[in-house]
């Protein structure tokens, strides 16, 4: 466990600096530093859901009975991954943070005075994505220690179903670097849109739905009698999962009805209010 974890620890970050390193020195691209740092932040966050999307459709398609059948990817990857989110704290900070140096309140040494200093930019970061980062801090808190000991090996078909959800993430990311570089007026950034939009639905919202039918049919159950059928604590779980993939999607779903109105005024992209 500690070593899946310690390798975590330095893959994550280190696929970051190298993609600064080469986003910033590859001849053909040259980035500036902020640019670098928010294609990198992109580029790592999308590879993260692919892998664990690819890890979620392995374990929950090994696993023919959904409580006792078990999967060594599933502790595996879920003790590998969760430094992620700790990482992504961070990198999302290094963005908010060069963002907050492009538009104009940065020193020339680097540093900020707007609002008072570093402090008045970190309060800042912490308000703008606090839902994000009270998210993270969950998965690292509170979703890890309940999947690797609670759980006692089983359900691990639910935990790949849950890793499934990251599906959404790789078309928000590039709905972000297509954002850095003006492209909302594109075809690629509308398609992308609409892509988002439905792996978000399928993949995060109606995922509870599923996976309370799948339980359902598993006791001989109907969905709506689920919920009466299952321990409070667990119903009390989803509920807060799904609370803010809720608010996202509406967010989403707001963004995508301004990108797709007729030509008038310039639309906001979905991705921009949901990373």
């Amino acid at each position: 466990m500690a070593l899946l974890f310690l390798l975590g620890c330095a893959f994550f970050p280190l696929c970051f600096a190298g993609l600064c390193w080469g986003l910033q020195n590859q001849t053909n691209l040259q980035m500036e530093r902020q640019e670098a740092v928010l294609v990198a932040s992109k580029l790592v966050s999308s590879v993260q859901a692919i892998m664990a999307s690819t890890a979620g459709y392995i374990v929950s398609t090994s696993c023919k009975h959904i409580i006792d059948d078990q999967h060594w990817l599933s502790s595996a990857y879920t003790q590998f991954a969760v430094p992620y989110f700790i990482y992504d704290i961070y990198a999302m900070f290094l963005c908010h943070w060069h963002k907050h140096q492009v538009k104009g309140h940065g020193g020339e040494d680097g540093t900020s005075r707007a609002l008072g200093g570093t402090w008045a930019v970190v309060r800042g970061y912490l308000h703008k994505e606090f839902l994000m980062v009270l998210h993270h801090a969950a998965m690292v808190l509170v979703c890890f220690p309940l999947s690797v000991v609670w759980r006692q090996g089983k359900g691990d078909f639910f935990l790949g179903c849950m890793l499934m959800a990251e599906v959404s993430t790789p078309f928000v990311c590039l709905g972000k670097i297509l954002i850095q570089y003006k492209q909302q007026h594109t075809l690629l950034h509308k398609v992308n849109g609409a892509l988002m939009l439905l792996s978000f639905l399928c993949c995060r919202v109606l995922l509870f739905p599923y996976l309370y039918w799948t339980y359902g049919r598993h006791a001989g159950l109907p969905l709506l009698s689920v919920p009466l059928a299952i321990p409070a604590h667990v119903n009390l779980g989803a509920a807060l999962l799904l609370a803010p993939q809720l608010y996202w999607f509406f967010l989403i779903c707001r963004g995508a009805c301004r990108l797709f109105r007729p030509r008038g005024s310039p639309p906001p992209s979905p991705c921009q209010t949901q990373d």
